[in-house]
């Protein structure tokens, strides 16, 4: 066999979901040159260690990758063995392989060309306070996408040959200023918006128009100011638009948004061919082992709890294949950890308590991996989103005993080879029920969890409340976007545990387990969920 190429190592990394960088590759090529005869299977070896790394990106530079060569020839000299004795592709490898995970702060920022219709990668910097203009661009970047996405409907796409649009069942779309000059019925499509006290506007780019819901006829969804909506409806001679029907823009499936971007990243995970996609999720239907569980609501400074936390570790601990991801939502403390807040030493304490626990459970801790998420009441520089993870004055106690464990943002983004899974810890049904313009429609779903997946699946965003209601960081409001669609959502909430498929997208909610003793299983190679409690 020849020597591998540099093509082919980047090849085999994509696949994986990793992107390297010119001296992380020269690093690569200089390791798996000392194996001549399993220069493909020394590739698939440091990938299945990098695996377990805590990488705070997928895109790895030189130092990762020496980390984990010098363990594997560390490894190889003290025990004397060949490449295949490390672990390729059997029973040596560590749960965990085909996963990466992707941090909220470095989720690809990308804008619409309405000129070419095509969306391209913004390249500037991104700081955290931004000016007025990036608060304008948040709402902006919002209303394009769904526009470009709504353009692209069947229903709501202009016939070119046929000008009678009721003989092909098209409605058109019109420009709100349009109102000023064209009479009867009409379609318009816009964000509701309280300019004044009491009286709501639907916006567009191009102007407003105060609207009258009262007789409107509403589809699934919670319908709430800042919602981008289509209103079917007639201006009034006051100047107002009566809205007869009123629902949220039409989804997209995820592979016809994907065809639409093709080449473009917007996941942050890579770009991939259509072969290799083919490859991963032919890799994905084998995986029938891995299981992800999942607890929201992990109040470290209560003994019962922590009891409680201990029995679920000590029965995974026991099983014939232990879980591959424990993911771990907060809020970690029973207490909200803001200002008037003033035991983080005792907080400190009790995380590297959590540490000792998962230590003392061994194959747990070797074979799984822990992810943490940081709740709406935990420590952290604010309350906007998407939230930083947890402060390393914390998590250094936990990592001294897991060193597999992760920490990221809130939202943050798991792929488990061809999935694309979106975690989100925030109490939000609460917030949006209270948001309510209109009693929410009963004709398809009288369940309220149902309605908020419907509303954040056709808004493609995890939190659609107005600004005043939750805070968010105008220059990362695209890492909030749900486009194209992912394959699942797991949505942490202190509302009763839920699961509800909508659109082929998979959307569950763990519960409070410190409320209601409650937790998921989830297994990605078939998409079920195991609502579990204690």
């Amino acid at each position: 066999m020849g020597m591998i190429s540099r093509k082919e190592v980047q090849k085999q990394f994509k696949i994986r979901g990793y992107t390297l960088k010119v001296d992380a590759l020269d690093a690569v090529l200089s390791f798996v040159s000392r194996f001549p005869d399993a220069e493909s299977e020394a590739v698939d070896v440091l990938l299945d260690e990098l695996d377990n790394e805590p990488l705070k990106s997928s895109i790895l530079d030189k130092e990762p990758v020496q980390r984990v060569v010098g363990v594997l020839l560390a490894a190889e000299s003290a025990v004397g063995d060949s490449v295949d004795d490390l672990g390729v592709g059997g029973a040596g490898t560590v749960a965990g392989s085909g996963f990466s995970f992707l941090d909220a702060f470095i989720v690809p920022r990308f804008r619409f060309d309405s000129i070419q219709k095509v969306y391209y990668e913004y390249t500037g910097r991104l700081p955290f306070h931004g000016d007025a203009p990036e608060k304008a661009a948040l709402y902006r970047d919002r209303f394009v996408l769904l526009f470009q996405r709504l353009s692209r409907h069947p229903h709501f796409s202009k016939p070119a040959f046929d000008i009678d649009l009721s003989s092909s069942g098209s409605c058109e779309i019109v420009p709100i200023q349009n109102l000023s000059w064209q009479t009867g019925r009409r379609w318009l499509m816009g964000v509701i918006s309280q300019l004044e006290d009491g009286h709501f506007y639907l916006e567009d780019l191009s102007a407003s128009v105060e609207i009258d819901l009262s007789d409107a006829k509403i589809t699934t969804g919670l319908f709430t100011e800042n919602t981008i909506v289509v209103a079917e409806g007639e201006r009034l001679p006051d100047g107002i638009f009566k809205v007869t029907t009123c629902g949220f823009p039409p989804i997209e499936d995820r592979k016809e948004s994907l065809s639409f971007i093709t080449g473009l990243d917007f996941s942050g995970f890579g770009t991939l061919t259509k072969e290799e996609m083919m490859k991963l999720e032919g890799m994905e239907h084998k995986a029938v082992n891995d299981m992800f569980v999942i607890l929201s609501d992990i109040w470290l400074d209560d003994e019962e709890i922590m009891r409680k936390l201990e029995t679920i570790l000590d029965g995974y601990e026991d099983v014939e294949v232990v879980p591959s991801l424990f993911v771990l939502m907060g809020n970690f403390c029973s207490r909200p950890c803001n200002l008037s807040f003033h035991s983080f030493s005792t907080l400190r304490f009790q995380f590297e308590k959590l540490g000792k626990m998962i230590a003392d459970h061994p194959r747990l801790k070797e074979q799984s991996r822990f992810l943490f998420i940081p709740g709406p009441d935990d420590a952290g520089p604010s309350t906007c989103l998407p939230r930083c993870a947890l402060p390393k004055y914390f998590t250094d106690e936990i990592q001294k005993h897991v060193p597999n464990a992760l920490f990221m943002s809130n939202p943050c983004r798991i792929k488990f080879y061809s999935q694309e899974i979106v975690v989100f810890r925030q109490d939000l049904l609460y917030k949006m029920r209270r948001s309510c313009l209109l009693p929410p429609s009963t004709d398809e779903t009288s369940d309220s969890f149902g309605h908020l997946v419907a509303t954040m699946i056709h808004q493609s965003h995890l939190c659609p409340l107005p600004l005043s209601v939750q805070p968010i960081i105008w220059n990362y409001d695209h890492s909030l976007h749900l486009y194209p669609t992912p394959h699942t959502i797991i949505f942490g909430d202190k509302c009763e545990q839920k699961v509800f498929n909508y659109a082929g997208v998979t959307c569950f909610n763990p519960g409070s387990f410190s409320n209601d003793s409650t937790f998921v299983a989830y297994r990605p190679c078939t998409r079920e969920v195991e609502l579990s409690a204690l």
